[in-house]
């Protein structure tokens, strides 16, 4: 057993050169001849680049890491895997570990406790422009016999190695794929290549390889396939449903952001509303004062707890801003708004409208989460919106935010992205006959992917399928109280959509085994505890448990401790009463 940060890297560059030198042609691994992420164009005759490739691929943040401190061992299956010949992928390494401590990147945490494992890591090539990275993390002992595909965040660009661990852990086969945007969100600038394989290709393409992978190292197919993912993931997991309904039996998908390019119209909107003028912008205490008036004004009145320091369903509430009006139309404080900011603050909570015709591109932020809003306003200190790379994809990395024009440039950005990129489509009709499941969630403090649009997405799908008990048969929605995006937020923080082992491990208060019990046993879920952790964060312990329910149902107080779930019932809130965006822009 030797450790693989140094003696692995070295024993596979000496057997490059061997067999390079006896065949000088592919090699090893099914290193290609000319390998587009490295730019090196190799004949047989270049035999010592073949023995650097490994070496490099380590040093890469998208390879291995230098800080592996686990022990590598013999496994005849990871052998197997190597010389897979699979359509359009690249296998670049397979590696066997000993059970322990992995640090797969040198920029990132190490991974404790981790199970012993067989680590494949793979380029996939759909197209020959594509390079869509995957990793997949195969329990060499105790495979629950399931595979677990995990989504990614923000622009991708590289994989998750927390969620591969975690679902490692949990006994699962577990793959992950950078969305083929490695090294960043640059890289797809004016790229559709890039914009297909972000927006529904590369996770489609990653699940068929990791399940032939799998059929190979176990000798038997995964009995049972699942995805995880929140925000990107989310949009993912909801491409999945949409496009590749054969890929999983059961998706379990958080704040979706699958309404994609008017999100980050959404984003843009509330940049330009807080910097129209030098005084519209906001401090963190002046977000955070019109949060406790928000909270002040209507805890409670929702259906939450007295004392509660969130909203419950924050589309029965309402606040009037100009109560914060400095006096005399003075400047703002910390205890006072100007009114340039009231101004800022209702037109964000108007929502994106197309200025020429009135028709609503998005929702608006939920009330309750105004404390987001400090990073939507000048998130890179630079002139520009938070999470600026779709339209720049669209237009170019120089493009002036400011310029922008929310009718045409709105229906040009909508040209070039939408079809790749948005997954509205409420037709889920093949999922459902199939028998497939899904459990999607979002937070009511969620100020990046506002829990109105997942509202408006799952009213359309309960139109779709014929309404809420036919849609209920396999779809089913729990809104969050409290919970910011995708976790944290001043309420309720974690049902199990972490992966990580913090909440009990059952179909109680663990989302992913009740879409498990769900799938396997056929027993939906009618309701799940959900934990709140003090300061959001679990090794501050339990501040209270809660549970949540079906949508449109509710948690309603109903006297006792504010903190324990018997002390609350579901109760159906009204449909909808969400701002919807105009057909055109559900596209």
């Amino acid at each position: 057993m030797e450790n693989s940060t140094i003696r692995w890297p070295l024993a596979l560059s000496i057997s490059f050169i061997a067999f390079a030198l006896f065949r000088r042609r592919r090699v090893l691994f099914r290193v290609q001849e000319k390998d587009p992420a490295t730019s090196f164009n190799c004949a047989g005759r270049c035999v010592w680049m073949y023995a650097l490739i490994p070496l490099a691929f380590l040093m890469t943040s998208a390879g291995y890491g230098t800080g592996v401190s686990t022990k590598s061992e013999s496994d005849p299956r990871c052998t197997q895997v190597a010389p897979l010949n699979l359509p359009g992928v690249q296998i670049l390494a397979v590696e066997s570990l000993a059970a322990g401590t992995f640090a797969p990147n040198p920029q990132g945490p190490a991974i404790e406790n981790l199970p012993a494992f067989c680590r494949v890591v793979a380029v996939i090539r759909p197209v020959p422009e594509s390079n869509i990275r995957i990793e997949l993390w195969l329990p060499r002992h105790g495979w629950n016999g399931r595979l677990l595909g995990t989504g990614n965040g923000g622009a991708a660009g590289g994989i998750i190695y927390r969620f591969l661990g975690f679902g490692l852990k949990r006994g699962f086969a577990t793959v992950n794929t950078d969305l083929g945007t490695s090294p960043g969100p640059e890289s797809a600038i004016g790229q559709p290549t890039s914009w297909i394989d972000f927006g529904q290709r590369a996770t489609h393409e990653m699940t068929v390889t990791a399940k032939a992978i799998i059929a190979a190292f176990y000798g038997k197919p995964a009995q049972y396939t699942y995805f995880v993912g929140g925000s990107t993931g989310g949009q993912q997991a909801l491409v999945e449903a949409q496009r590749f309904p054969e890929d999983y039996d059961g998706i379990f998908a958080g704040a979706p952001a699958n309404n994609r390019t008017h999100l980050h119209v959404g984003f843009l909107w509330n940049w330009r509303a807080l910097t129209e003028t030098s005084a519209s912008s906001l401090s963190a205490e002046q977000l955070d004062l019109v949060t406790r008036a928000v909270i002040a004004a209507n805890a409670g009145k929702d259906g939450g707890a007295p004392g509660d320091n969130f909203l419950t369903d924050p589309r029965l509430c309402e606040f009037n801003f100009e109560v914060l009006l400095a006096p005399d139309n003075g400047p703002g404080d910390n205890n006072h708004l100007s009114a340039a900011q009231v101004v800022a603050l209702r037109k964000i909570y108007a929502g994106p409208t197309n200025p020429r015709t009135g028709e609503r591109i998005y929702t608006p932020p939920p009330l309750g989460s105004e404390r987001g809003l400090s990073y939507q306003q000048n998130a890179s200190k630079k002139p520009e919106p938070a999470f600026p790379w779709i339209i720049q994809w669209a237009f170019g990395a120089d493009y002036e935010f400011g310029k922008f024009d929310f009718d045409h440039d709105l229906d040009a950005l909508d040209a070039e992205l939408a079809p790749f990129l948005n997954a509205n489509n409420p037709d889920l009709t093949a999922l459902h006959r199939r028998g497939g499941k899904i459990l999607m969630y979002t937070g009511t403090a969620d100020n990046i992917c506002p829990f109105q649009d997942a509202i408006n997405y799952y009213e359309r799908v309960l139109k779709a399928q014929g309404g809420l008990d036919k849609t209920q048969e396999f779809f089913r929605f729990f809104i969050i109280p409290g919970m910011a995006h995708g976790g944290g937020g001043p309420g309720l923080n974690d049902i199990g959509h972490y992966l990580t082992l913090d909440v009990p491990q059952d179909s109680e208060h663990d989302g992913l085994h009740v879409l498990m019990r769900w799938v396997e046993e056929g027993i939906a879920p009618d309701r799940i505890i959900a934990t709140a952790y003090k300061e959001g964060k679990p090794a501050n312990g339990i501040r209270f448990r809660r549970p949540i329910f079906p949508y449109p149902k509710f948690p309603h107080y109903t006297g006792g401790d504010v903190n324990s779930p018997r002390s609350y019932e579901g109760v159906a809130h009204p449909r909808g009463s969400v701002l919807t965006p105009s057909e055109r822009y559900l596209k």
